[in-house]
């Protein structure tokens, strides 16, 4: 399974040679190609990119606005995401349902979504993605991930959400009470200790990552790394990965 990183910044303004694109990835096994997120970044360059597929975390901007003028293949999301962009001029025969916690085939590739908590109004889902003898786990945007140990079960890579570093950005919804936002990428490295992951590649890189100069990043990101003892990159875009 390879992944290539076509973009790698969080929905915010500034932008680096590094992170120029809104996050979005390309899973690639044995000739069939299926993109993470579409947003708007990338609307009208799908015929470039010619993926079989498009799998969607939430209905943010940065993730499915690149759908707003239709999909040249399948767009696979959870009812929420749906609910959100139900107007976009899909194809009927193109709009692919995906429940909760039920594996979906797209090519040999195997996605299992998990819920995750990131946005009461854009609800969000991470993919546990499987292919050949190789798991991952993958949510650019999220707080907390329910089920997190089934989530992180026997993978051998987490990519996860780079909005902050060390300190997690998070409000309380004032109609629920509920914590939302996004957790830090230490916080992250947290989980993985406990579940036994070995390596965290972050993307969706927020302003801290973005508009630091690269050996700064890699400096104060290595520290945490050692701590926490996981290996950890950040991908930038263009970056490919073979899992």
């Amino acid at each position: 399974m390879k992944l290539t990183f076509l973009g790698t910044r969080g929905y915010i303004e500034p932008t680096s040679p590094r992170h120029r694109r809104h996050t979005s990835t390309m899973i690639s096994h044995r000739g069939v190609k299926v993109m993470i997120d579409c947003g708007e970044d990338w609307l009208g360059r799908l015929s470039d990119l010619e993926p079989d597929a498009i799998v969607i975390t939430h209905a943010h901007p940065d993730h499915a606005l690149g759908l707003k003028h239709g999909s040249p293949c399948a767009v696979f999301a959870a009812a929420a995401a749906w609910e959100k962009i139900n107007n976009f001029p899909i194809r009927e025969e193109f709009r692919k349902l995906l429940k909760p916690r039920k594996v979906e085939q797209i090519g040999g590739i195997m996605f299992e979504p998990f819920p995750v908590i990131h946005s009461l109004l854009a609800p969000t889902v991470g993919y546990r993605i499987s292919a050949g003898k190789s798991a991952i786990f993958y949510v650019p945007d999220v707080f907390r991930i329910v089920h997190l140990a089934e989530a992180f079960s026997g993978i051998r890579l987490y990519v996860g959400d780079g909005a902050t570093i060390a300190r997690s950005l998070v409000r309380r919804e004032k109609w629920t009470g509920r914590l939302m936002g996004h957790a830090s990428i230490e916080t992250q490295l947290g989980w993985c200790r406990k579940q036994g992951v070995k390596k965290m590649v972050v993307t969706h890189c927020g302003s801290a990552i973005v508009r630091a100069g690269e050996d700064a990043v890699k400096t104060k990101i290595k520290e945490l790394a050692r701590k926490y003892g996981v290996k950890i990159d950040v991908a930038q875009d263009g970056m490919e990965l073979l899992v």
